[in-house]
C-alpha cells in the first residue's frame, strides 16, 4: 500500500509527496511508530525544496483522516541521514535499517524495515539533499509558514531557517518545524568526537527472562551509507574496486571485524541476560549510536548497503553492477566450478509453524521452540492467523506482532545466542528468521517479500511471505503460507500454491539482474497452515482412526498427499512421515477434538515440506502441550549441507579462470543460432496466458544477449507480450531457453477489441558486440466483454463472439456520450446482457453467501465464466458464486471509462456526503452508465437485506465497490491523489438510501 497518498490528502496545492515510508522512532525506550513523507515544492522562480514530514497514525494509512502531522524536518545544508548501529552491533545485510536524522537543531533515530522501498525512500531524499548546490542561495522554507503554530512575520520580513528550527508548535493543532522537542546530537558532542565502531555486540541470549522493556537486538554489520548534502548522486565504487583488486590478485584472507564478524572480549552479561559491550556499557541511548566505519562523508557512498559485500562470498561480488563482461564470464565460471572450491558443512534448522487463531501468547513457547532438542543454528518460525479482527485485515497495524515476536524470542533455546535477521508478515501471517549470532557474519543478501492471494489478488487474509538468504555459498528460501480454507476448495488452495510461486520475486542485489523466484534457491523450506484436509470419510471414522493410531491408513485419504501424487503442487518437494495425529481442530485450551456447531473433521492442516539436496529430516512432530489456539504447533528439525567456501582452493579456481580468460579475450565476433524466429499465438483471450518458447544456441564465444528497443519507441515490445528472461549471459557452446509470453488486461483488451491495436509485433535480440536477430509475432485476439465499454455492450445484443470483427470495433470506438437517436435497426438494451448475466446468478445463487466478494474464485472458473459470457451461452454456466462474484469485479475493473465516468470524478468527491447534490451528480451521467450504476447499487442492497447469513455490510460493499465505480481520471500518475475515503463514502450514501 502507498501511504503517500495518504500524505498527499493533507498537504497544500504546490506540495507533493514523492514518497513515504513507515518506521518506528527510537527515544531511549520508547519505540513509536511514524509516517516519513519526502515531500517536494516547487518555487514560482522555477527551483524546488524539500521537507521531511513525520506524522503519527493509528493504522495503514489510506486516506488523510488517519494521519496527524507531528513534525517538519526542512532538507537544509545542514541536514543529514546517516546509517547507524549501535555500539558493536553486528551486522546482516537484510536486517532493518536504523538511521539517524541531525540538523543543526533536531536529532532523532528511525528504524526504517529493509527493502526495496525503503532503498527507494533514502534514494530520493539523497536527490533531496544533493539538489541543495553551494552556488545556489539558501532555501528560505516559505512555504512551510502554514504549519506553524507561531504568530505570523512582520509584513516584508523573510523568516530564516533558524526560525522554522525555533518554533516550538504544538500536536495535533499544527506540527512542529525542525527542533523543539528532541535535541540535537550534533550540538551535545559534534561530529568530529566521533569514535570508532565498538567490536562487542548486543545479542538477545535464550535464557533471558521476560522484561517490562524487552528488546531483542537485530544484527548488523560494520560500514555506513549517508544521506547528506555531501553524497553527490552517482554510485561509489572504492569499496567494489578494492575487492576487485583484490579478486584479480587472488589475494587476501577474510577480515572478520570489517566483514562483520565480532569480538566479545571485552563484553559481559547484563541483569537481563543481555550480552553487552562493556567499552560502551550498553546503553540504548542516541549517545551510543555510532557511524559504522569512521569515514569523511565525502567517501560513503549513497548505496544502502554499500559496505555488505563479504569477503569468503566472492561469487557473489560479482553480481554487483560495477563489473562489466569480463566478471560475468569469470561469475559464471565460478559458479560452474563451485565444488572445486566449497565443502559441505552440516547446519541444523528449526522450522516451525502455528496457526494462533488470532490470540495473543498465553504460555511459554519452550515446549514447542526448544525443548528436548540441540541448539538449533537457525531458527525458521512460522504464524497464521495472528490477528482476525477487520482493522487486521482492511489495514496492517497489530498489536499481535510484537507480542508474538516476545513469546519466540523468549522461548529460544537457553543454550545459545541468537539475533534476529528478519520479521515479515501480511496481516495475519508472519516469519521470523533468527540466527546463532557466530554465523551471523555469513548471511548474506536477505531479502523478503509477500503475496496476498485474497479476493482478485489484493486482500492477504491468504497468502504466503517469505524470506530469502545466503548462508555462506548456499541460497536459501524460506516460504510461510495459509492457503484457502474448508475441504472442499483444494482446486483453491492448489491455486494459491501456484500463485505464491509465480509471484514471489526477490530484487537481486544488482537491479540490473532479473528478480529471483522460489525455485531459483538451493534449499527450499514451506511451512505453514496448507488447509489440506482429509477427504472421503467421516467425523467419527477419521476419529477412531486416530484412536487407533492408523496414521497411514487415514494420511491415504489426505488431500495433500493425493494432490502431490497427481503432480498438481508441490512438485519435487519431500514431506516427512506423519506419526503425530492430525493438528485441527481442537476445542481452544484443551486437547478435544471440535465440539461446535459444525465439528470441524480432524486434519493435518499444519506442514512442513523441503526441496534441495543435503538435507536430512531428523524430526517431525506436534506439540500437544500448547493449548491457545484450535490448532497444535508443528515442528520439524534439519540438518542441512551448506556449502563452504575454502579460501586457498578459491584463489586457485579464480586464478585458473581469469589465466583461461585472458587466452580468448581477443576471440572471435559472439554469434548465436536461434531455434525458432516466427511465432504466432492463435486465439488469444482475455486474462488467459499463452507462452511461446525458442531456444538461444550460443557458438565458441561468451556473450550478452538483451532484447533492445526499437527506434521511437518506449519498450522493446507491446505491453501484452513479454521475454523471459529479456537479458542473460551465455558460455561458449551454452543453451538457453527463452519464454514469449503474452498476456491481456484491463490495460490492453480495450485497444484489441477496437482493432487499434493487433496480435503483432517485431522483437529485437542484440548481442554486445555481435549482431541483432529479428523475432516476428503475430497471433489473433478474439474480442471480449472484459475491456468494452458500456455503451458499446448495450448495442450488441448478439455475443460479442458472433459478431462481425468490424461491427465489434466499430461500437468499441463509438463515443461515450452516444445516445439512442432511433438510427439504428435494432433499439439498444438499458444494461450489458453481460452483466445482468453475472447479477442475475449471483441474486438467485448468492444472495446469502458468506464472504461473497471477499474470497476468491477459482481462476480455472473465471475462464469458464467469460467464455459463457463472450458467446451468450448462459445456461452453460457452472461455477462457484465466489468465481462469478469475482467475475463482476474483474469486468468493471475492466470497463475502460468506469461506470461513473470520469468526467464526473471530482463533483462525486465534492458532494460526497452530501446524498441530495451526489444524486444530482449521478443524474447527470450518460444513460447507459446511470442505469448501471442504479441496477447494481439495488442489488447491493439486496445483498446488505441478508447481512445475518452473508456477514456483508454497508462499509464492506463500499470499500470494494468505492475504487472500482470512482476511479481517478489521473490514473497514470503515481502516486495517485484519489481521496478514497470520498470515494468510499459516496457510495456508502446510495447503500444506506433507497433508491
Amino acid at each position: 500500500m502507498d501511504q503517500s497518498v495518504a500524505i498527499q490528502e493533507t498537504l497544500a496545492e504546490g506540495e507533493y509527496c514523492i514518497i513515504a515510508v513507515q518506521g518506528v522512532l527510537c527515544e531511549g525506550d520508547s519505540r513509536q511508530s511514524r509516517l516519513l513523507g519526502l515531500v517536494r515544492y516547487r518555487l514560482e522562480h522555477g527551483g524546488q525544496e524539500h521537507a521531511l514530514f513525520l506524522y503519527t497514525h493509528r493504522r495503514m494509512a489510506i486516506t488523510g483522516d488517519d494521519v496527524s502531522l507531528d513534525q517538519i524536518v526542512p532538507v537544509s545544508r545542514d541536514f543529514t541521514l546517516e546509517e547507524v548501529s549501535t555500539d558493536g552491533e553486528l551486522y546482516i545485510l537484510g536486517s532493518d535499517v536504523t538511521v539517524q536524522l541531525d540538523t543543526a537543531e533536531l536529532s532523532l533515530l528511525f528504524r526504517l524495515p529493509f527493502g526495496s522501498h525503503t532503498r527507494m525512500f533514502l534514494q530520493e531524499v539523497t536527490k533531496a539533499c544533493v539538489g541543495l548546490d553551494p552556488a545556489t542561495r539558501d532555501p528560505e522554507f516559505q512555504w512551510l509558514s502554514r504549519y506553524r503554530c507561531a504568530p505570523p512575520q512582520e509584513a516584508g520580513s523573510t523568516p530564516t531557517l533558524r526560525d522554522w528550527n525555533s518554533a516550538p508548535g504544538t500536536w495535533p493543532a499544527c506540527g512542529t518545524i525542525g527542533g523543539g522537542r528532541y535535541p540535537s546530537r550534533k550540538k551535545r558532542w559534534g561530529l568530529e568526537q566521533v569514535l570508532p565502531q565498538g567490536a562487542g555486540s548486543v545479542l538477545f541470549r535464550g535464557g533471558a527472562k521476560a522484561q517490562t522493556n524487552f528488546r531483542l537486538a537485530e544484527v548488523a554489520r560494520g560500514g555506513v551509507a549517508e544521506w547528506g548534502r555531501h553524497a553527490r548522486g552517482g554510485r561509489r565504487y572504492e569499496e567494489l574496486e578494492e575487492a576487485g583488486r583484490e579478486m584479480s590478485a587472488a589475494a587476501g584472507s577474510r577480515e572478520r571485524d570489517s566483514a562483520g564478524g565480532s569480538n566479545f572480549n571485552n563484553s559481559r552479561l547484563n541483569e537481563k541476560g543481555l550480552l553487552v559491550d562493556q567499552s560502551s556499557g550498553g546503553q540504548d541511548k542516541p549517545e551510543s549510536l555510532l557511524p559504522r566505519q569512521n569515514k569523511s562523508k565525502s567517501e560513503i557512498t549513497d548505496m544502502v548497503r554499500s559496505s555488505t559485500i563479504i569477503v569468503s562470498n566472492k561469487a557473489h561480488m560479482l553480481s554487483m553492477q560495477k563489473f562489466g563482461l569480463r566478471d560475468t564470464i569469470v561469475k559464471s565460471h565460478l559458479i560452474q566450478k563451485e565444488e572445486d572450491y566449497t565443502y559441505v558443512q552440516n547446519f541444523r534448522f528449526f522450522v516451525g509453524t502455528y496457526n494462533v487463531n488470532g490470540q495473543s501468547p498465553k504460555e511459554c513457547l519452550r515446549p514447542w521452540l526448544s525443548h528436548g532438542i540441540q541448539a538449533p543454528d537457525v531458527y525458521c518460525v512460522g504464524f497464521q492467523e495472528l490477528d482476525l479482527s477487520k482493522e487486521a485485515f482492511f489495514f496492517h497495524d497489530t498489536p499481535k506482532e510484537e507480542e508474538w515476536f516476545k513469546a519466540v524470542s523468549e522461548g529460544l533455546h537457553p543454550d545459545a545466542k541468537y539475533a534476529k535477521v528478519k520479521l515479515i508478515r501480511l496481516v495475519g501471517i508472519m516469519l521470523l528468521l533468527y540466527v546463532k549470532q557466530e554465523h551471523a557474519a555469513h548471511i548474506s543478501e536477505v531479502e523478503a517479500e509477500t503475496v496476498g492471494t485474497g479476493i482478485m489478488g489484493r486482500m492477504g487474509n491468504k497468502g504466503g511471505v517469505a524470506i530469502r538468504f545466503q548462508l555462506h555459498n548456499t541460497s536459501i528460501c524460506v516460504v510461510n503460507s495459509h492457503l484457502a480454507a474448508h475441504t472442499e476448495e483444494y482446486e483453491r488452495r492448489n491455486q494459491d500454491y501456484k500463485d505464491i510461486c509465480s509471484r514471489m520475486q526477490f530484487c537481486q542485489v544488482d537491479p540490473s539482474l532479473p528478480p529471483l523466484t522460489i525455485n531459483k534457491h538451493d534449499v527450499i523450506l514451506w511451512l505453514g497452515d496448507l488447509n489440506y484436509r482429509i477427504e472421503e470419510l467421516d467425523v467419527e471414522k477419521v476419529k477412531k482412526l486416530i484412536e487407533e493410531k492408523a496414521f497411514q491408513t487415514l494420511y491415504a485419504y489426505d488431500q495433500l498427499k493425493i494432490q502431490v501424487a497427481a503432480k498438481t503442487v508441490f512438485e519435487g518437494f519431500t514431506e516427512g512421515e506423519l506419526t503425530f495425529q492430525p493438528t485441527y481442530k481442537y476445542d481452544t485450551g484443551s486437547d478435544d477434538w471440535d465440539t461446535s456447531e459444525k465439528c470441524r473433521a480432524p486434519a493435518w492442516c499444519d506442514r512442513v515440506l523441503w526441496k534441495g539436496k543435503n538435507i536430512i529430516q531428523l524430526s517431525y512432530q506436534s506439540h500437544m502441550a500448547l493449548k491457545t489456539s484450535d490448532h497444535k504447533p508443528v515442528s520439524s528439525v534439519f540438518d542441512i549441507g551448506v556449502k563452504v567456501i575454502n579460501e586457498e582452493l578459491y584463489r586457485k579456481t579464480l586464478e585458473e579462470i581469469v589465466r583461461s580468460l585472458d587466452k580468448m579475450e581477443n576471440a572471435n565476433i559472439p554469434s548465436v543460432s536461434l531455434s525458432k524466429r516466427e511465432f504466432c499465438f492463435q486465439n488469444v483471450k482475455y486474462m488467459q496466458l499463452q507462452v511461446e518458447s525458442f531456444t538461444i544456441h550460443n557458438g565458441q564465444v561468451p556473450c550478452q544477449f538483451e532484447f533492445i528497443k526499437k527506434p521511437g519507441e518506449n519498450s522493446f515490445c507491446k505491453q501484452w507480450l513479454n521475454a523471459n528472461p529479456n537479458k542473460g549471459f551465455l558460455l561458449p557452446d551454452s543453451v538457453i531457453e527463452i519464454e514469449l509470453e503474452l498476456f491481456v488486461n484491463k490495460t490492453t483488451a480495450t485497444k484489441l477489441n477496437s482493432g487499434e491495436d493487433k496480435i503483432e509485433d517485431i522483437l529485437v535480440l542484440h548481442l554486445e558486440g555481435g549482431k541483432d536477430y529479428f523475432l516476428s509475432v503475430s497471433g489473433n485476439y478474439l474480442p471480449s466483454c472484459f475491456g468494452s465499454p458500456i455503451h458499446t455492450l448495450c448495442y450488441m445484443r448478439e455475443p460479442i463472439l458472433d459478431l462481425p470483427l468490424e461491427t465489434v470495433s466499430e461500437l468499441t470506438l463509438m463515443p461515450v456520450q452516444t445516445e439512442d437517436d432511433g438510427s439504428r435497426i435494432e433499439k439498444p438494451m438499458e444494461i450489458p446482457k453481460e452483466l445482468w448475466m453475472m447479477v442475475d446468478y449471483l441474486y438467485r445463487n448468492a444472495i446469502q453467501q458468506e464472504d461473497l466478494f471477499q474470497q476468491p474464485g477459482l481462476r480455472s472458473e473465471f475462464e469458464h465464466i467469460r467464455d459463457c459470457l463472450d458467446t451468450g451461452m448462459i445456461d452453460n454456466l457452472s461455477a462457484s458464486n465466489h468465481s462469478v462474484a469475482e467475475a463482476l469485479l474483474l469486468f468493471l475493473e475492466s470497463l475502460p471509462e468506469p461506470v461513473i465516468c470520469y468526467s464526473a470524478y471530482h463533483k462525486c468527491l465534492e458532494c460526497s456526503g452530501n446524498y441530495t447534490a451526489s444524486k444530482q451528480v449521478i443524474s447527470t451521467l450518460p444513460t447507459f452508465h446511470k442505469n448501471v450504476f442504479n441496477y447494481l447499487m439495488a442489488f447491493l442492497q439486496e445483498l446488505l437485506k441478508n447481512s445475518a447469513k452473508n456477514h456483508l455490510d454497508e462499509n464492506i460493499l463500499a470499500s470494494i465497490f468505492g475504487s472500482l465505480l470512482l476511479r481517478n481520471p489521473a490514473q497514470h500518475q503515481k502516486p495517485e491523489t484519489t481521496e478514497k475515503k470520498k470515494a468510499q463514502e459516496f457510495i456508502h450514501q446510495f447503500l444506506c438510501h433507497p433508491l
